[in-house]
């Protein structure tokens, strides 16, 4: 495995472009099983994620071509109903398979997905959706088997725990536009990337109104044809490249993205008095971490419009170097702070308690060798290692590749010292650190 060697202390400046958004793309080719027709997407984020649910329609049986450059086409004239344990167990965000599945097919069979390093992600609401919308649910031996004969519109109502379920919405909506009649859908979820996987569904041919609201009126249709549809800009991938920019006392230029799906991150870096300014109709928002006048804040994560949860733990290294106590509450994902104690490591200090993080922002972090968990935990690790002083090691960045297409480039052409190494290259005074 490879590990990450960056050399803090340089301000990073110029620009970058956004690519496209993973946690669009994974349900937008999901919904690519929905027709018989060929489908292209554009922007499409080169992912080991996006590459292997590229693998999994093509065992399924769908012909899936990438030609480069962010253009894939994908047709599924004669699908199985099966996504195998091997498949699912693999990545989580295959479990989107199972609304379309369900709506083309009739019926499905798709291995229950695990928990993850951030916690438990049931798919319950996912489940007695389709029971509303007529289906019958069998789980036995770690699958869900779904008999969708007697589908049909229905109301539903999508509110969990931690608010409404993001992957719920994409598969209950995948399933109800193929339902006989009308499907109401309260407390669905508005992500951008939800939105966008709807307005892909309407170019098929799909009725969804109320597209971007949490009240969802979608009218069966008795088929779908094949689209063009680019994907919508990753606000994750560019919040990530902003706090960089912020926490190195660089000035970095962020293009190719929405600025309002990125508001409640913006906000934030407002009442910290980190500099921005964003420029809607060119699609760029810039940050000027060379100012430094920062406050502490309260950040609390929720679902969207609130403050992302994929961008915790990014901010949550920027406020480790801003004078003053900030608190995080993490709502979506309470367990989800995997990244606190390898930032203690780099000289941090941060306590826990229960949801809260409680931030005691210090003037310098020293570089270390620290462990990556997950995939946003990979990115907070990152951002530290650029602000502090020294080498940081970063071992498992198979997270990153995960979803952060050409990081390494991209943060060299900003000046960043950064490099991939194999992991041999760990110098010995620190494989037991």
């Amino acid at each position: 495995m490879d590990i990450l060697r960056i050399r803090g202390g340089k301000p990073l400046h110029g620009t970058v472009a956004a690519s496209g958004a993973k946690n669009a793309a994974l349900p937008i080719f999901a919904a690519t099983l929905l027709t018989d027709e060929p489908c292209i997407i554009e922007r499409v984020p080169d992912l080991s994620d996006i590459r292997f649910m590229g693998r999994i329609l093509e065992q399924m049986g769908a012909e899936v071509i990438n030609h480069g450059n962010g253009r894939w086409e994908i047709t599924a004239r004669k699908i199985g109903h099966v996504a195998p344990y091997d498949l699912v167990r693999r990545m989580r965000a295959s479990v989107c398979l199972l609304g379309p599945l369900t709506s083309r097919l009739r019926r499905a069979r798709i291995s229950l997905p695990g928990g993850c390093v951030i916690g438990p992600r049931p798919i319950d609401l996912h489940l007695k959706g389709l029971e509303r919308l007529g289906c019958r649910i069998t789980i036995e031996g770690g699958y869900v088997d779904v008999d969708a004969s007697r589908l049909e519109g229905n109301y539903l109502f999508l509110g969990g725990r931690h608010g409404s379920t993001v992957t719920g919405t994409a598969n209950l909506v995948m399933a109800a536009v193929l339902a006989p009649g009308v499907t109401r859908i309260e407390s669905a979820a508005c992500e951008p990337e939800v939105v966008d996987l709807c307005n892909m569904l309407n170019a098929m041919g799909a009725q969804i109104e109320g597209v971007g609201h949490h009240y969802l009126r979608i009218t069966g249709v008795e088929k779908l044809h094949g689209c063009t549809h680019a994907v919508v800009p990753d606000r994750i991938e560019a919040g990530t490249f902003l706090l960089a920019g912020a926490i190195s006392g660089g000035e970095v230029k962020v293009e190719g993205i929405v600025p309002g799906h990125m508001r409640a991150l913006l906000e934030k870096m407002e009442e910290a008095a980190i500099a921005w300014e964003a420029d809607p109709d060119a699609g760029t928002v810039t940050v000027y971490g060379d100012r430094l006048v920062r406050k502490p804040v309260e950040v609390v994560t929720l679902p969207h419009p609130g403050f992302p949860t994929d961008l915790q733990a990014q901010m949550l290294a920027t406020l480790a170097l801003t004078p003053g106590i900030s608190i995080i509450t993490e709502r979506v994902y309470p367990n989800r702070f995997m990244h606190v104690p390898e930032l203690l490591r780099m000289g941090a200090e941060i306590s826990m308690e229960g949801p809260n993080a409680v931030v005691n922002g210090r003037s310098r972090l020293s570089g270390a060798p620290v462990m990556a968990s997950d995939l946003r935990a990979s990115a907070a690790l990152v951002l530290a290692g650029l602000a502090a002083e020294g080498d940081t090691y970063i071992q498992r960045i198979y997270h990153l590749d995960r979803g952060y297409e050409r990081l390494t480039e991209k943060l060299r052409n900003l000046g960043a010292e950064v490099e991939r190494l194999p992991e041999s290259a760990l110098p010995e005074a620190l494989k037991d650190s």
